[in-house]
């Protein structure tokens, strides 16, 4: 320790004794390694106290006196010419102390380490790995139940699902044909096209009977499909309504109403987000559909669909109709219109 070292050499005289009883005695107090030595006139050590346990008794009195710690009964005076061995004795018990370890510190950075650990856990991590888990124990029957649910509340701003029976057989021989599950037709939806949970896709009455041919609709579908590929439905209702729901549907196996109609309106009011082009030009190769009547029906122009029509999988191929004309007929008739 530098400090040592720089009082080695220094004494003092003082008095000392044993215990209350005893006389005081002079004595010559020195700064050993790491002790205090008091030794008699002849040079004899009389006591060496640890530099770590000196106390002194009267903080910023004088004459100053130091006893071992939790030994108040053996004292030595020191007095007040001797100022530089005082300063010397409370400089190096500072040193002291501020190299101790403080575990009244420790204990309360170990608690805010831990808060702050818990606090991260929570807010980064269980989120997600309460949502990945609950994605993988709801089973299919409870997926198509919760999108069942959302169609409800969703028929409430667009009316009630299109159900003539030629348009629903004609749109059930299209789902076969794209393999896309259960697509059901709206007359006043304000989105084009949805998917929710349970493989539904959602189509608004006017991607079919604003066109000419059933590409269109088959491109809004392929679409959606690349979108649910991308993001599974369940997630992202869950994500929406929030950790409070997707506890109470693992434990439950329930959504509340609640987050079910906050979650439509969600859906109804949001812009659907682009698919990546890549995964939605593959879809349109796997079914040997053309994507360039889809892109011009989402712009006559072409210009911000450009890449669709360039892409095109099927450009220079002959494909085979999707339906037939009468089952097109019937599809586009589906509303009653």
């Amino acid at each position: 320790m530098t400090a040592l070292k720089k009082y080695a050499r220094l004494e003092a005289t003082g008095l000392w004794r044993a215990s209350p009883d005893d006389q005081r005695r002079e004595v010559i107090v020195s700064i050993g390694d790491a002790t205090l030595v008091i030794s008699d006139l002849k040079d004899q050590a009389l006591a060496h106290w640890s530099l770590a346990a000196v106390e002194r008794a009267n903080p910023n009195e004088t004459p100053a006196i130091f006893h071992p710690d939790g030994d108040p009964s053996e004292t030595v005076e020191l007095p007040e010419n001797e100022t530089e061995m005082v300063e010397a004795i409370e400089t190096l018990r500072r040193v002291i102390e501020k190299s101790r370890p403080k575990p009244g510190r420790l204990r309360w950075l170990g608690v805010v380490t831990s808060i702050l650990l818990v606090a991260w856990l929570a807010f980064f991590w269980l989120p997600g790995a309460l949502q990945d888990h609950t994605l993988t124990v709801v089973p299919k029957v409870k997926r198509d139940a919760i999108g069942a649910a959302l169609l409800k509340r969703i028929e409430r701003v667009s009316g009630p699902v299109c159900a003539d029976p030629g348009g629903l057989a004609a749109l059930a021989l299209l789902s076969s044909r794209l393999q896309a599950g259960a697509l059901a037709v709206l007359p006043e939806m304000t989105q084009e096209s949805l998917h929710l949970p349970g493989n539904l896709i959602v189509l608004d009455r006017s991607v079919i009977e604003d066109f000419e041919e059933p590409d269109v609709v088959a491109g809004y579908v392929l679409t959606e499909l690349t979108r649910r590929d991308a993001s599974d439905p369940l997630r992202d209702l869950l994500q929406v309504a929030g950790l409070r729901e997707n506890f109470r549907l693992l434990t439950t196996g329930e959504i509340s109403p609640r987050a079910l109609d906050a979650y439509a309106e969600h859906l109804m009011t949001t812009p659907a987000t682009a698919p990546d082009l890549a995964s939605q030009l593959a879809r349109f190769e796997n079914a040997a559909l053309r994507s360039t009547p889809y892109a011009y029906a989402r712009d006559i122009t072409g210009e911000t669909t450009l890449a669709l029509i360039e892409g095109d999988p099927m450009n220079g191929k002959l494909t085979e109709p999707l339906i037939s004309d009468a089952n097109w007929l019937r599809m586009q008739a589906i509303c009653g219109g």
